[in-house]
């Protein structure tokens, strides 16, 4: 494989978390506690164990399994968001994260505003944003609402608003996070389209979702997480139709 196409290059990565399973109700028990040396009860669940995944210029990858099985976390690691504490995680090109509904958002700002926040973040100019603006708004169809605070916006609307932002900045690599699964059914024809003219144009595509025809349509190789750790990987119809033969038993 040659080195230069690999977008993302993940080796050996392990991701763990403290749970706590048991918190103190208030601050005076939490210092009662430790003038005690009551320790707090917690568990290490590791959310992914041992990946590794090359992703090549280009690619579409679907990233499947039930909750709590690693997707996010995946995604987090892959967009340099969260680094793994074990093994290590190589980005080759410029990202646009769709990760979590809202990141990068704030909530008192109105939409013309969290624009130009959210497109900052992402690395962009005050110049270079200008230029997008119109486009981002005609293909959010918010134009009406542009200048309300977001606050005031539907999940929907929110997703539309990130999605159109993250999609007209024209990344090398661009990571979705159930964002189809949200809004009417119009824009999200809209959203599908035009992540299959990514794909044609060489974006690197991961993608998230637990609807498999999705998943079918616009994924070149799928990846199967279960437990954190990768239960299969290959191509779609083969993947997807193990996967459901699984989940239904």
């Amino acid at each position: 494989m040659n080195e230069n196409n690999i977008m993302i290059r993940l080796q050996d990565v392990s991701v763990k978390y403290r749970l706590i399973r048991e918190r103190p109700k208030s601050f005076q028990e939490y210092v009662i506690n430790y003038l005690k040396g009551k320790r707090i009860n917690a568990r290490i669940l590791w959310a992914l164990k041992d990946i590794s995944l090359d992703v090549r210029k280009g690619e579409s990858l679907g990233i499947i399994g039930l909750n709590g099985a690693g997707k996010s976390t995946l995604l987090k690691v892959a967009s340099g968001v969260l680094k793994p504490v074990e093994g290590s995680a190589s980005i080759n090109g410029k990202i646009a994260p769709l990760i979590e509904l809202g990141a990068g958002f704030d909530p008192e700002l109105t939409g013309r505003e969290n624009i130009y926040l959210n497109a900052s973040i992402l690395g962009f100019s005050r110049k270079e944003i200008d230029e997008k603006y119109n486009s981002i708004i005609e293909f959010s169809e918010l134009k009406d609402f542009i200048n309300t605070p977001l606050k005031n916006y539907s999940s929907g609307m929110i997703a539309r608003l990130g999605f159109s932002i993250a999609t007209e900045v024209n990344p090398d690599i661009l990571i979705v996070d159930e964002v189809l699964a949200v809004g009417d059914a119009y824009f999200k024809k809209k959203s599908r389209e035009r992540m299959l003219e990514f794909r044609k144009r060489g974006v690197t595509i991961l993608f998230v979702s637990h609807n498999m025809e999705e998943v079918k349509n616009l994924c070149d190789r799928v990846l199967w997480l279960e437990n954190g750790k990768i239960k299969l990987v290959g191509e779609p119809k083969k993947v997807t139709a193990e996967y459901q033969s699984t989940i239904s038993k």
